[in-house]
């Protein structure tokens, strides 16, 4: 039976920081402050913004939504993002997706200034992660990284098997991996075999987006499993691991919900306080 690793205590000690850091900033009368840009009314989006605004409350960093409608053109959404580019009391800019179609998520994205990216989405920031200098990078990712380091996983010399190869989550989780001395092997949907892979893992972490894709025989006895995945079924919503048949396989695990996703929100935070870093830099 595998240990269950813990996002929420993991999160919660991250937040303790993050609280800590602000504390300090205000006390030199730099208040951090999260802009977010909600365009249309997408109700899992309207949620996540409503969620984020009340995280931030607690952590004590200024919140401010810009709701826009559906309607809006894809130019007035950059001429707002050029405005909050250009407002120096404005530390971080989040973009909730989905977009109307008749908005260009790639444009709209790379319109926000890199060291206000803390989606980590902006192509100078991608292009840190490749190069390793430092820069705002996603969330999710650094999710994996930090609970893992956080839970005493060692991840140095380790074989680390990642399933996907999305922007979002597989493709900078490779470099994020690396820095921290991994073997990586990249996995995704089409890979032939999957099983003969994924049994190879010292860390196996699924990120594909497809619910109990990744199943107890495609898991190393003992490995260390991290479920990036959040998927809606019937009833609430899973990770790409069938969690009931890996839990007995693994060493350790992360459950969905109460993993990964659970440190997302705090590490946007964490990317808002060191923009203040990057933008004092300048």
């Amino acid at each position: 039976m595998a240990n269950l690793i813990d996002g929420k205590a993991v999160a919660a000690k991250i937040r303790e920081e993050v609280s800590a850091e602000v504390a300090e900033l205000r006390e030199q009368g730099i208040i951090p402050k999260l802009a977010v840009i909600l365009v249309g009314d997408d109700p899992a989006s309207v949620v996540y913004a409503k969620s984020k605004q009340s995280a931030s409350n607690k952590v004590g960093i200024e919140f401010e939504l810009f709701t826009l409608p559906a309607s809006t053109k894809e130019q007035e959404v950059i001429a707002l993002i050029e405005k909050l580019n250009h407002d120096t009391s404005v530390h971080g800019i989040m973009i909730e997706l989905p977009l109307p179609k008749h908005i260009g998520k790639e444009k709209v994205m790379s319109a926000v200034h890199p060291k206000k990216d803390v989606d980590g989405v902006h192509p100078i920031n991608r292009g840190y992660i490749l190069s390793g200098e430092d820069g705002l990078f996603p969330a999710t990712p650094q999710s994996c990284i930090e609970i893992m380091l956080r839970s005493g996983i060692e991840i140095a010399g380790k074989h680390a098997v990642i399933v996907g190869r999305g922007e979002t989550v597989g493709k900078p989780l490779v470099f994020l991996i690396l820095k921290h001395n991994a073997t990586v092997t990249v996995c995704h949907s089409r890979t032939p075999d999957l099983g003969y892979f994924t049994r190879q893992a010292d860390i196996l972490i699924a990120a594909v987006g497809k619910a109990k894709m990744v199943t107890g025989d495609m898991v190393k006895p003992g490995a260390v499993v991290i479920d990036a995945g959040i998927n809606e079924i019937e009833g609430g919503i899973c990770g790409d691991v069938d969690f009931a048949a890996a839990k007995e396989v693994a060493g350790a695990i992360t459950p969905v919900p109460g993993g990964v996703g659970s440190l997302t929100t705090v590490l946007i935070f964490k990317n808002v306080l060191k923009g203040i870093r990057l933008q004092q830099a300048d």
